[in-house]
């Protein structure tokens, strides 16, 4: 393939949140005239580009009136209007990952259903339409209660362990998926573009924060057996096949004590599992990311070290005008590079940036973590 380098594309990105901002910082490197649109008038983007503006991502007026002055339109975050997406489309320009599937993954039930359909392996699910229809299923407790929609980072998402859990649940569509046993959670980053050439990362190992559902660190590579990492490999490819998407896609897996490899949710985008690709990898997500919706060569997902992440998160009890607590410490350390998304305000939990810390010994790695766990506070 011949890479069509047309430096007078005009990119479009709907939202403006961390994403984005990263995205920018590669696209800066190849000299993207980028134009971004998010709702939050101070969101992380809005000081690092010429064109921001704010509106609201999911009215069809909004959307369409963006998309007709770029030449390439792609997403940071799912919750857009397709219908928008699929007339612009219709009209030449180029939308990647493409609406129906941006369509697809929005909706965690026709997601769910087209694992089903296609022979991913995922775990075995139940729709429901209201709490009065997951009150019916106490048999097949303990279960996920998930959202169908708008749900991420934790939201939209409630356990059930027992029948005194059942009031938790959802009045409104969703899924009952039944609580999986698993021994770890790994994720497979894979980029695909418009010849068909497709990449993947490094399998990565995710640590979820044990209260509020969402990445605390990450270990690049896993230590999971090499046949299980060739196994979700060729997963993550099967997906991004059967889907056709055009892009990066973040492919979120359970390992269970048996050696399964089961599909838990995708992410059409850059996703918090490859940030460490920015210092830990030749090529990074988010360059990568360009590269596919572009159709350009897509780059080397070598690893350059073993690396692991490790999310900021705003202290619970805080709220109001960020403070970081520990930074002279933190930058003190070998092999740390520390990433803050321009968020002014912090909140409990709240994704404020990210650590990445590479190192050849990967015990080193584990305590490195800790080390920055204990070490940086996000306070007010």
């Amino acid at each position: 393939m011949t890479t069509n380098f047309d430096q007078q594309l005009k990119l479009g990105v709907l939202g403006g949140g961390q994403l984005g901002r990263m995205l920018l910082q590669s696209a800066i490197d190849f000299n993207l005239e980028v134009n971004i649109i998010d709702p939050d008038p101070n969101a992380p983007c809005k000081h690092l580009v010429k064109n921001f503006s704010v509106g609201d991502l999911k009215d069809y007026d909004t959307v369409y009136a963006f998309g007709q002055s770029c030449d390439v339109i792609t997403i940071e975050i799912e919750h857009v209007n397709t219908d928008a997406l699929k007339k612009l489309q219709s009209e030449g320009k180029k939308v990647y990952p493409q609406p129906g599937v941006i369509e697809l993954i929005q909706d965690k039930r026709i997601q769910k259903q087209f694992y089903l359909d296609q022979n991913i392996p995922t775990s075995e699910f139940i729709l429901t339409d209201n709490k009065e229809d997951v009150l019916k299923q106490r048999d097949f407790l303990p279960a996920v209660n998930k959202l169908g929609k708008e749900g991420y980072d934790g939201r939209g998402v409630q356990m059930l362990r027992n029948e005194a859990d059942l009031e938790k649940a959802f009045d409104a569509p969703g899924l009952l998926e039944k609580l999986i046993d698993f021994d770890r959670e790994i994720s497979v980053i894979v980029a695909r573009n418009e010849s068909g050439e497709v990449v993947t990362y490094p399998v990565v190992e995710l640590v979820f924060h044990p209260e509020h559902n969402l990445v605390e660190y990450l270990f690049s590579p896993s230590s999971i057996a090499a046949h299980i990492k060739h196994k979700a490999t060729q997963i993550a490819i099967d997906v991004i096949k059967k889907l056709d998407m055009v892009g990066l896609l973040a492919v979120e897996m359970f390992v269970t004590s048996e050696g399964e490899v089961l599909v838990n949710e995708v992410a059409p985008r850059t996703h918090n599992s490859g940030h460490q690709t920015i210092e830990g990898n030749i090529t990074s997500q988010f360059e990568q990311h360009l590269r596919a919706i572009l159709n350009w060569k897509l780059g080397d997902t070598a690893a350059i070290l073993p690396s692991a992440m490790v999310n900021i998160l705003g202290e619970a009890g805080y709220t109001g005008d960020a403070q970081y607590q520990g930074m002279d410490e933190l930058l003190a350390m070998k092999g740390v590079h520390v990433h803050l998304y321009g968020k002014k305000q912090t909140k409990p939990f709240r994704k404020m940036g990210h650590v990445t810390i590479v190192n050849a010994d990967m015990n080193q790695l584990k305590i490195s973590v800790q080390q920055v766990k204990e070490t940086l506070k996000v306070i007010s």
